[in-house]
């Protein structure tokens, strides 16, 4: 009697177990039917009928790491349906570039389950679906190009994948968020010449930039140089004008005190004798430098004569001055006789006569 019992309750249990199911937040179920799809049981408290009804199960696939870093998926099923947003992510797989260079490269993909119906029945295996969908894609789009273009041009890739993985897996109830590239590894030969292209590359950039840097400095001091000279040309245009102005300005002011002392002398001496006097001062300022060159010959007209004996009567002159009732130089004795005869040269050294000058 109490085995009997103990049945009836175990199966009591089983029956409540299998008819009552609580779906959380974010979750739905897939009810069937006698093996037909029925409904969609919602977040909540959903009651079934016992060996009529019950969930359908759908295949799930994880990516873990564990401590060492090693990597690994594990695969299982589920009879709830995560309607949230989930990434999907396995191991990298080798790629053959245009240029034939072999890559491995790492991919996750973002996806959200829209339709839980035809993600159940549409595909058999929906995350190892997505994951051969995305490798098959990843090498088409690869292969197009090279190496170089691969290394660049991740958005590209990235764009193309998610555009060719969205438009597959539309009839499978899911919706491609992003697809992303983790990381890109050449080989390691391949890497080595990288590195020393970019090092060439930089060092031949250091040049260039010293090169453009001492181009300048040489413009600038250019620059510099013919500032400071046109600078210099333009201060000593402005000297030589000042020193210009100041000679004319001392020119003028010497001629106007020669003309006043012109003036003086002539009002202060009789009239006609103030050109003799200026003449005879002229003779005696000149002399001292015709006599100092080393020849004992010196040629005068013959007219100078006259000249001398003006000068002779220089002193009489300044010594008489101007007065009224003075005679007429002409008319006074020892006063200055002009010559009857044409002007002749004589030297020094001939015989005195009437016209030479015994030195």
């Amino acid at each position: 009697m109490l085995i009997g019992l103990g049945i009836v309750f175990l199966f009591a249990i089983l029956v409540a177990t299998s008819s009552f199911k609580i779906v959380g937040q974010a979750e739905v179920m897939v009810i069937e039917r006698l093996g037909r799809f029925h409904r969609v049981a919602r977040s909540g408290l959903n009651i079934l009928i016992p060996f009529v009804e019950r969930p359908k199960t759908i295949d799930v696939r994880y990516f873990e790491a564990d401590v060492g870093g090693v990597k690994r998926i594990t695969a299982g099923s589920t009879s709830r349906i995560d309607l949230r947003e989930q990434v999907l992510n396995f191991p990298s797989q080798p790629v053959i570039t245009k240029d034939n260079v072999t890559i491995d490269i790492d991919a996750v993909i973002y996806y959200r389950v829209a339709d839980p119906q035809k993600a159940t029945y549409a595909v058999q295996n929906l995350p190892y679906a997505l994951e051969t969908l995305t490798r098959t894609t990843l090498r088409n789009i690869v292969g197009e190009m090279e190496l170089d273009q691969t290394l660049g041009s991740r958005d590209v890739i990235n764009k193309r994948m998610r555009e060719v993985i969205e438009e597959a897996s539309i009839g499978w109830g899911v919706d491609v968020t992003r697809v992303e590239l983790q990381s890109i590894e050449p080989p390691r030969d391949i890497q080595q010449s990288m590195e020393l292209q970019m090092r060439a590359e930089r060092e031949r950039r250091a040049a260039v930039t010293n090169a453009e840097a001492g181009k300048r400095a040489a413009i600038l001091e250019a620059e510099g140089v013919r500032e400071s000279q046109v600078r210099r040309a333009e201060g000593e245009k402005d000297a030589a004008i000042l020193r210009a102005e100041g000679l004319a300005t001392a020119r003028l002011a010497m001629a106007e005190a020669e003309a006043e002392a012109i003036r003086r002398i002539t009002s202060a001496l009789p009239e006609g004798e103030a050109s003799m006097y200026l003449l005879g001062l002229k003779y005696l300022e000149a002399l001292p430098q015709v006599t100092a060159g080393a020849g004992t010959t010196i040629f005068l007209p013959s007219e100078a004569a006259g000249v001398m004996g003006a000068i002779g009567g220089i002193r009489e002159i300044l010594k008489g001055g101007a007065g009224p009732g003075r005679a007429p130089a002409a008319q006074r004795p020892g006063g200055y006789q002009p010559p009857n005869r044409p002007p002749a040269l004589r030297s020094l050294n001939d015989p005195p006569g009437d016209s030479g000058v015994e030195r």
